[in-house]
C-alpha cells in the first residue's frame, strides 16, 4: 500500500485586519485626547500638589507679574473690571471666573480682584495653579 506523499501546508498569516484595527485605534485616541490650551500671556503660576484640571466655560482673568489685568486676552483696568464682569456674568448660566495670577503678584491685588468679582455677579472663583 502506497501512501500519498503530501507536502506540509504553509501557514499564511494575514495581517491586513490587524493593521486596520491599529489604524482605527490611532484615529480614536487622536480624536478623543484632550488638548490643553496655553494662554497667550506669559505667567509663572504657583505650584500645588492638589490641583486638578477642570473644564468650565471660559471667563478667564489673567494677572501678570507687573500687576496688569487681562480679561479673555484683552487688557483691562481695575476700574473697568466691575462693568466687564457684570456683562460677562449676565450672559452665562455658570457664573464662574478663573483667575490666573502670576506667583509674584501681591496678595492684596488678588484679594481685591476676588472682592470685585464677588460683588459683580461671580458665584464661583477658580484659582489656577500648576501641578508639581
Amino acid at each position: 500500500m502506497k501512501l500519498l506523499d503530501s507536502k506540509p501546508k504553509k501557514a499564511i498569516l494575514n495581517i491586513t485586519p490587524l493593521i486596520d484595527v491599529l489604524f482605527i485605534l490611532i484615529i480614536f485616541f487622536t480624536i478623543s485626547s484632550t488638548f490643553l490650551e496655553q494662554p497667550g500671556i506669559k505667567l509663572d503660576l504657583p505650584k500645588a500638589t492638589s490641583s486638578q484640571a477642570q473644564v468650565v466655560e471660559k471667563a478667564v482673568l489673567y494677572i501678570t507679574k507687573d500687576s496688569e489685568l487681562y480679561f479673555k486676552d484683552d487688557p483691562v483696568t481695575l476700574e473697568a473690571l466691575p462693568e466687564i464682569l457684570r456683562k460677562a456674568m449676565g450672559e452665562r448660566s455658570e457664573k464662574s471666573l478663573i483667575i490666573n495670577a502670576d506667583q509674584k503678584v501681591t496678595h492684596g491685588l488678588v484679594v481685591e480682584v476676588m472682592d470685585i468679582a464677588r460683588v459683580n455677579g461671580v458665584e464661583k472663583l477658580v484659582i489656577s495653579a500648576e501641578p508639581e
